[in-house]
């Protein structure tokens, strides 16, 4: 558990119990994923030649330490017998990112995608899919929001929306599977908010600003790029 202490100015110092006792490696570091992948690889290693994948017909996917184990009817014993393979490659579970989900009727959060139940706008039947998580959305309009606030008052137009597009276009490359429908339309809505009104504190400009700044005198004078699916694109 997360404990406080204060440093010599007497504010509170985030620490863990790991780093207080000098054991694990710095989150971030090279060997922290290196050690993750050694570890995983024993564990699916072992979930194969002792015939577990088989048996329950439980197959993992897994990127470094996160992985997500998909079966038919036997997600409680496959729970079962991964606690006890962790348990003897003393490793623990993180138990606030450990749950049994129902693919058909419930979502759930993997390398920055909900995946799930999902509804097909045409047909309005429902399908297992993918789409970028709203905490992976909320990140990005955090970035956009820090990135044009009153501090960068003093850049000129081209270098703020320059700045834009490599957050934009860095997190569009990454979430580019499944339904982005609704999520680029979020960014970019919020995106052509926050330009607006940093160019209206610029040039103090009055009102809502939309008349002076439309959003597709954004994107087609100023060059805001704009998400379609599959990846960003300049204006033409």
């Amino acid at each position: 558990m997360p404990v406080e202490e204060l440093d010599a100015n007497g504010k509170p110092v985030r620490t863990t119990r790991n780093k207080d006792e000098g054991r694990g490696t710095p989150q971030g570091a090279p060997l922290s994923s290196l050690l993750a992948n050694l570890y995983v690889r024993r564990f699916i290693k072992g979930w194969k030649e002792l015939g577990h994948e088989k048996r329950l017909g439980a197959f993992i996917v897994n990127y470094a330490d996160d992985f997500v184990i998909c079966c038919r009817g036997s997600a409680e014993e496959a729970m079962r017998v991964m606690r006890g393979m962790m348990s003897k490659l003393k490793l623990t579970v993180n138990e606030t990112k450990t749950r049994l989900c129902q693919g058909r009727d419930g979502t759930f959060d993997f390398l920055g995608y909900t995946i799930g139940k999902a509804y097909s706008v045409r047909t309005g039947r429902a399908y297992i899919g993918v789409r970028p998580s709203a905490k992976k959305v909320k990140g990005l309009t955090r970035k956009l929001h820090e990135q044009t606030g009153p501090r960068w008052a003093r850049l000129e137009p081209g270098q703020m929306v320059g700045k834009l597009n490599l957050l934009i276009g860095g997190w569009a490359n990454y979430f580019c599977l499944g339904t982005v429908t609704k999520a680029y339309r979020r960014v970019m809505r919020y995106a052509c908010d926050r330009l607006r009104q940093w160019l209206k504190r610029k040039y103090k400009v009055q009102g809502k600003g939309k008349s002076r700044f439309p959003d597709q005198d954004l994107h087609h004078r100023l060059g805001l790029l704009q998400l379609r699916r599959g990846r960003p694109s300049s204006p033409t």
